[in-house]
């Protein structure tokens, strides 16, 4: 392919991905819903082209499907464990060239054993090779793999590996082929690749240990790795945090390695529930054949153990070595009972307004700091905030931290609770009378009360900031609210002193602010404006609007960011016609929107552009000639410029998308825009354009470079690009870059990637392997996990987590706030926060661990690479 005209790389690039259920093209250009969307997809779509069979259509009556023949998933499967081989190779080679005493003859017992090694040695042997390895658990997983696999097998045949001096394990040398001689030049470089490889194995071998255990013999630490799992798996996503607990105690691993193993037949009673853990299975029913397909993540066998009522369909595994999470009836029933045990319902008139959970550990109510000992499941909106009102703790200078419960229900308050309804009721609120006890007694609570109000209204600017001025209902709230404060001098008095302390305290952390004695208490103080060359973008900002006619002449004007499409139209075309607004993407397909939409410049695709005409010019609308993409590359300048200025441009220009967008932008965008009157998510859509540019970025550079020579330079370039991102935590623009060298048109271009060296290749498969969506991206967000701030998240994947939660649970039950919904709403967009709560500091010029990654040997040829 290296030789390949330009034209035929220009058809490449255009390919698109093909959905495998389906067979339709995904549309990487048509609007932010599509390009956020197939960040993730255009992946899994990938892997599930490779993994997975077409799906067999429904069979005819009564007719029982037999398993589909799974080739391409074994042969994936043989390719993984040939490299696990590999892995073990280079370990077991180093092992015996450096530590050849590890593997003797052991005594325990009376009982000799031939040449093994104990397991606690394997585990600090493995700890001193990787320095990376935080725990000893991590070796162990690490370990687990090669067990697994039957490569390193325990005496005893036991499945678990042991972190134990009395646990031994020999290597199955001969019948592994662990004997090759490889050459000592790369032995180091081949210990660095399999290691890494076990270390991406290693969590979920570990898992599946831990699950193997009997429940009764797990850990403390057993149980919380299980509960953390459990977060990310869909047909445990509607729990409540105690009732994971609770599951993670009980869960009983079960594996069958055939497929066409019927599980149960229709009519049996039933005994369990299960979540697939991994594979698929069919679901039969008498007279209907198959019914569907259950996956991964999803569960069944739950109807039978509610109802005590017989199995309503047979269940077939679908493919070989299917693994299943079970929870036995006994422990189903009880986990119901506790559930309601520890449920308490408040009622008015006859009516729940109030649900409320015990909670089993004060961590889950945000730590030390909540003096709460129950967790709000669902309720009224006025009653959920009463009874936040009386959690409010008070300390002397109002600096103590948001309460997590408090911050939960201040994030997704416009969901449920708009500040039309959210300021009476603070107001409410406000001027409360205690009816019983002395003058003194009613003084202290009314002040007390008065206190934790105004807390909690400076809590809600903190959260929101500048975002409120833009609202005017609680703008004017605010305003009412200082008047009523300035009234009550105890109040005021104290919040005043309050105040100078916060400024005081950032006077001390900045060095160059002025502290006046007289200055006026105001909800805004500690709101800043954003400083940078990007602003961010607000619902009354203009922005330039470019509109095509039907001969593709543009036309430009200038108009809010939030204008409804009925404005635009005014402004374009005298009131009274036939015209319509479209949007068309650069395959030609259109779309019209709607008049009451609003927006719309902002929410465009990264290749759609908006065009005007009458309803009968619409199929005569063409693309613009810019919207087919450039036709000359850039790289003769990219040759000029180092990997690393690169990518801390890209980082240094994502932070400013980045801390320019709100966190509530997010939960607008999740609900719809159209829900929240005024409010914008442009700012969150710039940002994930941005994604969708930088990906799109490289497939085009690389496609568009005729020479083979300087396009294999510049594939390297981007994957050292690559490394530098992930150092510098810019999460983001790292996958973009990896999303676009995984393209389809790039992959296939042989020639190029045989140029390059063995070592690149090599960090480029350790990279790939974050992006395996498998278990729900679990690489990625074990790799996140050890991440301190200030870091970019990859952004689609949030929206898609966000996407889950809301689709996967009701807003309300039995008429009341689903506030469990919000709280894991809430938990998902605080990650954002947590990622900007440290500042961003540029990278240094010095060399990083990028540039060691890549360093080769002397040269004559200079290379910016």
């Amino acid at each position: 392919r290296g030789t390949t005209k330009l034209k035929h790389r220009k058809q490449e690039r255009m390919d698109v991905p093909v959905c495998v259920s389906c067979g339709k093209p995904w549309q990487t250009d048509s609007g932010i819903e599509t390009d956020t969307v197939q960040a993730i997809l255009s992946m899994e779509n990938l892997v599930k082209s490779i993994c997975s069979p077409p799906r067999r259509c429904t069979p005819e009556m009564g007719e029982t499907p037999l398993p589909e023949a799974l080739d391409s998933k074994d042969t994936m499967k043989q390719f993984l464990s040939d490299r696990v081989v590999k892995a073990a190779r280079s370990v077991y080679s180093v092992m015996i060239e450096r530590n050849p005493g590890l593997i003797r003859d052991r005594k325990y017992h009376l009982k000799t054993y031939r040449q093994c090694c104990s397991g606690k040695e394997l585990v600090d042997w493995l700890m001193k090779q990787n320095e990376c390895l935080q725990s000893r658990s991590q070796a162990v997983g690490m370990w687990q793999v090669l067990v697994d696999e039957g490569i390193l097998v325990h005496v005893k045949h036991e499945l678990n590996f042991h972190d134990k001096d009395t646990q031994f394990y020999r290597f199955q040398d001969s019948e592994c082929g662990l004997n090759h001689v490889t050459n000592d030049k790369d032995l180091e470089d081949e210990l660095q690749e399999g290691l890494s490889l076990l270390s991406q194995l290693g969590p979920d071998a570990l898992l599946t240990m831990i699950l193997r255990k009997c429940p009764s013999q797990r850990s403390a630490e057993d149980l919380e790795v299980i509960y953390e799992e459990l977060l990310h798996v869909k047909a445990a996503a509607h729990l409540s945090t105690s009732v994971r607990k609770e599951l993670a105690a009980v869960l009983v691993f079960e594996s069958h390695a055939k497929a066409g193993t019927v599980l149960f037949n229709q009519g049996d009673k039933g005994t369990s529930w299960y979540i697939i853990w991994k594979g698929s299975v069919n679901v039969i029913t008498h007279g209907k054949g198959l019914v569907t397909t259950l996956h991964e993540g999803e569960d069944f066998g739950q109807l039978a153990l509610l109802n005590d009522a017989p199995r309503a369909a047979t269940i077939i595994l679908r493919e070989d070595n299917c693994h299943f999470l079970r929870v036995d009836k006994q422990d189903f029933i009880r986990i119901l009972k506790d559930v309601e045990a520890n449920t308490v319902r408040l009622e008015e008139h006859g009516k729940t307004v109030l649900v409320l959970e015990k909670s089993t550990d004060l961590a889950e109510q945000g730590g030390a700091g909540s003096n709460s000992k129950y967790t709000v499941m669902s309720g009224t909106p006025e009653k959920i905030l009463e009874h936040l009102l009386e959690t409010v703790k008070l300390d002397s200078n109002g600096n103590d931290a948001i309460d997590p419960c408090v911050s939960d229900f201040l994030l997704t308050h416009k969901v449920f609770m708009p500040s039309s309804q959210l300021c009476p009721s603070l107001q409410h609120q406000y001027p409360a009378e205690l009816s019983e006890g002395s003058d003194q007694e009613k003084a202290a609570y009314i002040l007390n009360t008065k206190q934790k109000v105004v807390k909690l209204i400076g809590q809600w600017v903190a959260l929101y900031g500048l975002l409120l001025k833009e609202d005017p209902i609680a703008l004017d709230f605010l305003e009412r609210m200082k008047k009523e404060v300035a009234g009550d001098f105890r109040l005021s008095s104290m919040l005043k002193e309050q105040f100078r302390d916060r400024r005081r305290t950032k006077v001390l952390e900045n060095g160059f602010q002025s502290l006046s004695r007289n200055q006026q208490f105001d909800w805004f103080s500690n709101c800043e404006e954003a400083v940078g060359r990007l602003q961010p973008i607000r619902a009354q900002d203009k922005v330039l609007y470019e509109i095509y006619k039907p001969d593709n002449k543009p036309l430009t004007l200038m108009l809010p960011v939030n204008t409804s499409v009925q404005d635009v139209m005014s402004a374009i075309v005298k009131p009274g016609g036939d015209h319509i607004l479209v949007k068309m993407n650069s395959t030609g397909e259109r779309a019209q929107i709607k008049l009451d939409a609003s927006a719309v410049y902002t929410a465009l695709g990264l290749n759609e552009r908006l065009f005007i005409c009458t309803s009968s010019q619409v199929e005569q609308l063409m693309p613009l000639k810019e919207q087919q993409g450039p036709e000359r590359g850039t790289t003769d300048i990219l040759e000029q410029m180092g990997s690393k200025d690169i990518a801390n441009e890209l980082a240094n220009y994502d932070w400013e998308l980045f801390t320019a967008m709100h966190e509530v932008e997010l939960v607008y965008y999740i609900f719809g825009r159209h829900k929240f009157p005024g409010a914008i998510t442009a700012n969150l859509e710039r940002f994930v354009r941005r994604f969708n540019e930088v990906q799109y970025w490289v497939v085009t550079e690389l496609c568009l470079c005729e020479d083979l020579v300087k396009r294999a330079i510049l594939l390297k370039k981007f994957i050292k690009i690559a490394a530098v991102l992930k150092e510098q935590k810019n999460l983001n623009s790292f996958f973009a870059v990896m999303f676009g060298l995984s393209n389809s048109a790039v992959h296939r271009l042989y020639k190029t990637w045989e140029r390059i060296p063995s070592k690149t290749k090599r960090i480029y498969c350790a990279y790939e392997r974050l992006m395996d969506p498998s278990r729900n991206h679990r690489s990625y967000r074990l790799a996140v996990a050890k991440l301190s701030p200030p870091y970019i998240p990859f952004m689609p994947l949030l929206l898609k987590d966000m996407t889950f939660i809301n689709e996967g649970n009701p807003s309300y039950v039995d008429k009341l706030v689903n506030f469990e919904k919000m709280r894991m709403i809430a938990k998902t967009v605080k990650i954002v926060r947590g990622c900007r709560s440290q500042p961003y500091v540029p990278s240094s010029p010095q060399r990083g661990l990028a540039d060691r990654m890549f360093l080769e040997g002397p040269a004559i040829r200079i290379s910016t690479c």
